[in-house]
Parts: C-alpha cells; structure tokens; sequence
C-alpha cells in the first residue's frame, strides 16, 4: 500500500487536501508561508514475482473547501481495507506496508479481518516495543542470542536477522525482526513488525517480503509518476474525469504488465 501525490501550487476542485510550508524569500529575507494543494490516493497493490498490480484504489479527499478536519492516509485505509474484504472474502491476504500503519487501531482492523500483516517498524513509532526488542535481542545469554539469529551469506550480500516474539502491546502478541545487510556499496538497517512467528526457517522469506514493498515505489509509483504516464500532472479541470483518467491508468498498467511479462515467455 501507499498513496500517490498530485501537486499544485492552485487550487484544482473543492475536495483538494491543502498544506502549508514555510520558506525563506530570497529578496527580503522574510520567512513567508506558501500553501500547497493535492490529490492523494491510497493504493493496493498485489505484488505477484516482478509484477506489481493495482487491485483497489482509495481517494484521499476532502468533503469542501472548508472542512475542519481533512481526510488523511489512515482514514482511508480503513475506507480501503473495507472494500477489499468485501470483495475478496476469503482470500488470505498479508498487508505489506510502512511504519505509518504499526499502530493499535490498524492491528485491531487486521486481526478482525484475520489478514496477516509485515510492516515496516521505525523505533520511534511505538517505544514500548522498540525498549523490549532492544532488551531482549541484547540479553547476554548466549545460547538465546543464537537461536534468534540467521547469517546470510549470498554472492554480493552479508549480514544478519535478530529477532524477539511475542512482544506484547496492548494485548497483541507481535513478533520484531531486524535486518542488518552490507555489500560493496553501503550498510543497510531496517526493521519490521508482523504478527506471523519468526523462525530459522521463515526469517529470510519475511525479509525478502517485508523489502518487496520498495518494488510498488520502483515499479509500480515511480514507472506511472515519472516513466510511462506522468500520473503526478492534473489531467482535467474537473474532479471526476480526473480520478477516471487515473483509475483507466491502472487499468492499462495492468494489462501492460502482464503483456510485457507474457513476451518473456
């Protein structure tokens, strides 16, 4: 999951989302405020080998002009997750998304869904749960510290996975691995939080999952924003054609996807 911006420095329609920025004016000097106008929009997307694919679209709008408290990412979420247990009743489905969605409410949604969910953790999102990771992945018990660590070992990367389950928050029992990865070029650290349990025979795979949401932004995002379609750009004056150019958008990126990956073979 994850939103795609339109960005305008005019109001488009009434349902814009609206922020403002400071900056500093470059002849007076003078810190001044500029307001930013945009359409977001919350994707699903279902990620099959190299192929990303939009499966549902929430647009992250605004009622008016002059609501008092603007639509957000996670209020469509909710909005999003809704229709697709609707329409895909019985389908297990994973959740792979960012930090902004390892928070109680959303766990709750996920567990009342019975989803399972990898996302990405940042240690200032929920402290209690980085304290206790860090506490227990540092415990100087030998043996313990081995049984929660995998050595990769690949052709061009090394490095390692830590992990603790049964983390409780809040009456949810959630699992916390972290990644630390080097090759020639550069380090890389990274952290997840998942309700799935960790083991020796399931860390790699939850990794290799928990990175392949970096694919939507590759290959899905960055391909329709700056390469084939330049979906950042406003399409039409009128609000509905607009979100009707884009959803035929995702539409013909299905199709060419799976063209494209059809030739191969």
């Amino acid at each position: 999951m994850g939103p795609i911006f339109l960005l305008l420095t005019k109001i488009h329609c009434e349902h814009c989302l609206k922020r403002e920025r400071k900056y500093i004016d470059k002849e007076t000097g003078e810190e001044k405020i500029k307001t930013i106008y945009m359409h977001h929009v919350l994707e699903a997307k279902l990620i099959v080998g190299n192929m990303v694919l939009s499966v549902a679209s929430e647009f992250i709008e605004n009622e008016s002009e002059d609501v008092k408290k603007q639509d957000c990412e996670l209020k469509a979420f909710y909005r999003l997750t809704a229709r697709l247990k609707d329409t895909f009743k019985k389908l297990p489905i994973c959740l792979i998304a960012d930090s902004l969605y390892a928070c109680e409410n959303v766990l709750k949604q996920c567990k009342a869904n019975n989803w399972n969910y990898l996302f990405r953790f940042k240690e200032d999102r929920i402290k209690s749960i980085t304290d206790e990771f860090e506490a227990l992945k540092n415990m100087e018990e030998e043996e313990a510290k081995k049984a929660n660590v995998v050595k990769i070992r690949e052709s061009e990367q090394r490095g390692e996975i830590t992990w603790v389950n049964d983390i409780d928050y809040r009456g949810f029992g959630v699992n916390v691995f972290e990644c630390e990865l080097e090759d020639e070029k550069r380090k890389q650290k990274f952290t997840f939080i998942t309700d799935i349990k960790i083991t020796k025979d399931n860390a790699k795979k939850l990794m290799n999952a928990g990175r392949s949401r970096w694919r939507i932004e590759n290959e899905g995002f960055n391909r329709q924003k700056n390469l084939r379609y330049h979906i950042e750009h406003a399409s039409s004056q009128d609000y509905n054609a607009m979100k009707n150019h884009y959803l035929l958008t995702q539409i013909t990126e299905i199709i060419m996807v799976l063209h494209e990956h059809g030739q191969k073979y």
